[in-house]
């Protein structure tokens, strides 16, 4: 129920029924780590923003989180010095191929104050990234799709994350930057019975409801219903900024001419049949 949660390796546990519960009841043989410790929390489950190996490590943590924070909601965050970043932009930093991968976190440290980015849940639904940063010395809220786990795709995990992290900033006044490259909703009956619907939803409900300034960057990929949820002008956008590699559609070419092909094919079975 907490804002922000920390686990330690091998000393935090989390659980509502313990391995001992579970072997009685339905006689599974599991450990604790196994069963709610520290990276199964950061990583399978999603309950955990911060991972460390240490106590020590825990503690530098909280105070990285809290120097980008403000007081309480109704004070802005501390401002402090711009600092131009330490890593450079490249050109090529986004392949002109589509289909190959990049890291967007070397988009997000090319532009942010010293490169300094502290991500959230770095662990879990790692297809999207949400993280803190500061722009001309004040504190920036970024959500980037990242191409190199499942292609950016916006899945379940996925929707949940962004869309805490987007009413966090929200409640607390700090402003939103969105880095867009996505193909899509991850496609699957598991992620229908999931409920993908349900739970995308939410991400399109933080955004549209969040009221401090919101800048887009389509980097590459935006289509069909994956454009409209990473906060789009129909979300409420401030400002949509297009990279020269931007692609805003419905869906991608390749799927595109496959219907368009697949369709003519149908009409021409029809009409032999037809004749016949």
């Amino acid at each position: 129920l907490t804002d922000f949660v920390f686990v330690v390796n091998r000393v935090s546990n989390m659980f509502i029924t313990g391995p001992q519960v579970i072997k009685a009841v339905l006689g599974e043989e599991v450990s604790q780590e196994e069963l709610g410790g520290a990276m199964t929390q950061a990583s399978v489950t999603g309950n955990a923003h911060f991972y460390a190996e240490s106590e020590h490590e825990a503690f530098g943590q909280i105070r990285k989180l809290l120097s980008f924070l403000p007081s309480n909601c109704r004070e802005p965050a501390l401002t402090v010095k711009s600092a131009e970043p330490s890593r450079a932009l490249r050109e090529d930093i986004i392949p002109s191929d589509r289909r190959k991968a990049f890291d967007v976190h070397d988009v997000i440290k090319g532009i942010v104050d010293g490169s300094n980015f502290l991500e959230i849940q770095a662990h879990y639904a790692r297809n999207i990234v949400v993280g803190f940063c500061r722009m001309g010395g004040k504190t920036v809220g970024i959500i980037a799709n990242q191409p190199r786990v499942l292609a950016g795709v916006l899945d379940v995990n996925a929707s949940d994350k962004a869309a805490r992290f987007i009413r966090f900033c929200d409640a607390f006044g700090i402003p939103l930057i969105t880095f867009v490259d996505t193909p899509g909703y991850l496609p699957g009956v598991d992620q229908e019975h999931s409920g993908v619907i349900r739970h995308g939803a939410k991400l399109l409900y933080a955004y549209s409801e969040a009221v401090v300034p919101k800048v887009t960057v389509i980097m590459r990929k935006a289509y069909g219903g994956a454009y409209i949820a990473m906060c789009s002008r129909h979300l409420g956008a401030d400002f949509v900024l297009a990279w020269p590699s931007a692609e805003i559609a419905v869906m991608g070419s390749e799927g595109a001419a496959n219907i368009i092909f697949r369709r003519e094919i149908m009409e021409i079975a029809y009409q032999e049949a037809t004749r016949a």
